[in-house]
């Protein structure tokens, strides 16, 4: 239906343009995966183009909801596929990128009532982070308005039911969620860090807490969903990807902005507790566990989109970060060779299965994300 952007050179591998990527041998425990050189750099810049070639409505300027003929809007999902144009533009300086950042703005703004404001505080967090980030690459203060008028609808979200915390929608202020809190905590630090607003950081530590009580298993590193879905002050006992990764995001910014250590070992803790428990990362093939198509398609992208943060934090112990990098890179290749369909370059909700012709915007971006920390990890010699 659309036109794929492949690379000019016609491959992806440095050793070798005649390599098939679509035959490759598989075994239970993923053994057999056939494995070859692979330059990162170039593998980002193919899937960023079938994010753009496959996904882009240039017509209404954002992305479509998938790839097979669906252009429906959908809000949350347009802030990580601005991270996406925003870490592509960091690796390579393509000015082209801050033209699609640009047209981002504009579409999405309209798409979504000519405003940026929404029912869901989380949403708002997602899109206030992702225009964080493109202010500071393109110095638009377009960008910085909007966070700052998201950021202070966000803020009112805050309220004393079940102690305190960011209820998850406007239409809902008693339920509360790690959705809501994290990535909002992680917004008031970097703020903090960028305009040294001492309300900021105070945001930021207060959030901290509320979750680290509410919703966080101290003696594991499990980060609840949920609190008083129901109106019962029960917990939701669901386990996300992202609720993990979020986590680990909020304890690295507080890490910034204090030096406590106490949030490097939280950090430290939630990820391991990803890597360990078997729901949120499968004990037979070590790769993050499929989470579904639709929102859950995006779920994985954000762990990893934090996880490589803290990777790459140079207060990381080195054994830390030897563990962690193993495992990522398993997952990152076993999605190169074994769940990407190319030379389309499109991936599937699990990282070890080619999807078909069509998928998701949201599985996509998380695909995104891993190929292009892939990059940024090579690019920083950490493997």
């Amino acid at each position: 239906m659309r036109s794929y952007l492949l690379l000019a050179a016609g491959c992806f591998v440095l050793q070798s343009c005649t390599k098939n990527y679509d035959h490759v041998i598989i075994s239970g425990d993923q053994s057999g995966i056939v494995k070859y050189d692979v330059n990162w750099e170039a593998a980002a810049d193919s899937s960023v183009s079938a994010l753009k070639s496959a996904f882009w409505n240039s017509g209404g300027s954002y992305f479509n909801k998938d790839n097979g003929g669906d252009a429906s809007f959908h809000y949350w999902p347009q802030a990580h596929a601005l991270d996406v144009l925003v870490d592509a533009y960091q690796r390579t300086q393509n000015s082209s990128y801050k033209t699609f950042m640009d047209n981002w703005y504009t579409g999405v703004r309209q798409k979504n009532g000519n405003t940026f404001l929404n029912e869901f505080y989380d949403d708002m967090e997602w899109n206030a982070l992702a225009m964080l980030r493109a202010f500071n690459v393109t110095n638009d203060d377009k960008f910085k308005t909007a966070v700052n008028q998201l950021w202070t609808d966000i803020k009112s979200g805050w309220n004393t039911n079940m102690g305190g915390g960011i209820a998850w929608r406007k239409a809902m202020p008693a339920y509360k969620n790690t959705p809501a809190n994290a990535p909002a905590c992680i917004l008031a630090a970097r703020l903090y860090r960028q305009f040294n607003n001492a309300a900021d950081k105070e945001w930021a530590e207060r959030i901290y807490t509320w979750m680290k009580d509410s919703l966080y298993e101290a003696s594991t590193g499990w980060v609840i969903d949920g609190i008083n879905n129901k109106g019962d002050g029960a917990r939701d006992l669901w386990k996300f990807t992202y609720n993990q990764g979020t986590f680990i995001g909020a304890a690295l910014e507080l890490y910034e902005i204090t030096g406590n250590p106490v949030y490097m070992n939280d950090a430290i803790k939630t990820a391991g507790y990803t890597l360990s428990d078997n729901t949120l990362t499968n004990s037979g093939d070590r790769l993050l566990r499929d989470e579904g198509g639709g929102d859950g398609g995006l779920f994985k992208g954000i762990f990893v989109r934090y996880f490589s943060l803290l990777i790459q934090h140079p207060a990381l112990p080195e054994s830390y970060r030897n563990r962690y990098m193993s495992y990522l890179k398993h997952n990152f290749e076993t999605l190169w060779f074994a769940g990407t369909a190319k030379p389309a370059v499109l991936f599937g909700n699990y990282w070890k299965k080619k999807p078909g012709n069509t998928t998701d915007l949201t599985t996509q971006l998380s695909g995104a994300m891993l190929i292009e920390a892939a990059a940024t990890l090579k690019k920083k010699e950490l493997f």
